[in-house]
């Protein structure tokens, strides 16, 4: 059983007086609720090791698909192949971030994972800033939590440019036009950008200049000129680029191999964020304790998840039972990618009957803890939940 406990202060003065207040109006707040999960510091250190462990394991994996050459089985455009196989082999693409969302944790149950968002993760204000603040106006000290995400991506896009010596240290964020929720994740992204030393400005991709031979621009509003972009951080998906911009993903192929443009995050994060990595971790750790069983069949001997490939926001998930009858369902645009088949695991719930899903950031290692509350599929309308280390 989930504990709680109610923070009854907005975290909204403390988001002031932080120089936050940005973030004020936007849709993040919208999502919150005024309560904490209380979790204990054993629990806590149980959720850093298991991103670190998972993160290893998916590294492992990432190295079979290439090595096996076992793109078409996740769903992977051919048009990407080449520029997953370039980022991958170099060291100078680094993952900038990703988000390992996970069952259990609480009360006894064990962690498992359900899946690790690679490419375009989301809930970054509210993890590493929002609960941070909510903590902090109710009187309570930072320590009381697990959450260093904005640090440590401070310190990550720091070694990045540490990485990239030869490159200038400007950055362009560029995410598509109207989702508010993705523009402030890139406004956090962009303060630890500048925190860490790059000059940083936004534009949505429409209006993204691409060449192959000189990599990314957008145009200046004030005299005109197109300005060179040497990093470019983009919140759209690299399946979306692969399946619907194939001109796009021939440029940026390119335009990386002739190291004209570093691009978070990399491509090879398309082979984590297919769904059907899971069943490669199944294959290369069969029964591990932080894995669910998955396949490309129907689970017949316990209830089972269908996924798609690349699916996002619970869109197009199906709960089973082993009989193969739909037990809870949701609606997407996704449905024509190929599914997956995942072992049911019920999440922790709270004395209302709520489900709660933990999310840990992985930022060059496990760096912050949240929440996301609902009902039997987790959607884009589930709420946000911080926590407290008690």
């Amino acid at each position: 059983m989930i504990n709680t406990r109610s923070l009854p202060v907005s975290p909204e003065p403390q988001l002031r007086n932080i120089g936050w207040n940005w973030m004020l109006g936007t849709d993040t707040l919208s999502y919150l609720t005024n309560e904490v999960v209380v979790v204990s510091p054993a629990e806590a250190d149980a959720f850093y090791e298991a991103g670190n462990q998972l993160f290893t394991m998916l590294v492992e994996a990432g190295q079979h698909v290439i090595d096996t050459n076992r793109f078409s089985e996740l769903g992977i455009p051919d048009n990407l192949i080449d520029l997953i196989k370039l980022s991958w082999s170099d060291d100078r693409h680094i993952q900038l971030y990703g988000r390992f969302d996970l069952a259990g944790g609480i009360d006894g149950q064990p962690i498992k994972l359900i899946e690790f968002n690679a490419d375009t993760a989301t809930c970054i204000p509210e993890t590493a800033v929002v609960q941070y603040a909510h903590l902090r106006a109710n009187g309570l000290d930072e320590e009381q939590q697990f959450n260093s995400v904005y640090e440590t991506l401070v310190e990550q896009f720091r070694d990045i440019l540490l990485h990239n010596e030869d490159k200038q240290p400007t950055l362009l964020l560029s995410a598509m036009r109207g989702f508010p929720e993705d523009d402030s994740n890139l406004a956090v992204l962009g303060e630890a950008a500048r925190e860490a030393g790059f000059t940083v400005e936004f534009e949505y991709i429409d209006k993204v200049e691409f060449s192959v031979d000189e990599g990314i621009f957008k145009q200046n509003p004030e005299n005109g000129q197109f300005d060179k972009f040497d990093f470019w951080f983009k919140l759209v998906p690299w399946e979306y680029i692969g399946h619907e911009e194939s001109d796009l993903a021939h440029i940026l192929t390119e335009a990386v191999r002739r190291r004209q443009v570093v691009i978070l995050n990399p491509a090879y994060s398309l082979l984590f964020q297919s769904k059907y990595i899971l069943k490669i971790l199944w294959e290369l750790y069969p029964f591990h304790p932080l894995l669910l069983k998955t396949d490309t069949q129907p689970l017949t001997d316990r209830m089972y998840v269908e996924k798609v490939l690349f699916g996002r926001e619970g869109a197009n998930v199906r709960i089973m039972d082993e009989q193969g009858r739909v037990q809870a369902e949701a609606d997407g645009d996704y449905d024509d990618y190929p599914k997956i088949y995942q072992e049911y695991v019920e999440l922790p719930t709270d004395g209302t009957g709520k489900r709660y899903q933990a999310g840990v950031f992985y930022v060059g290692e496990s760096c912050g803890l949240g929440f996301r509350r609902g009902g039997a599929i987790l959607d884009n309308g589930a709420q946000f939940v911080g926590h407290l280390i008690g």
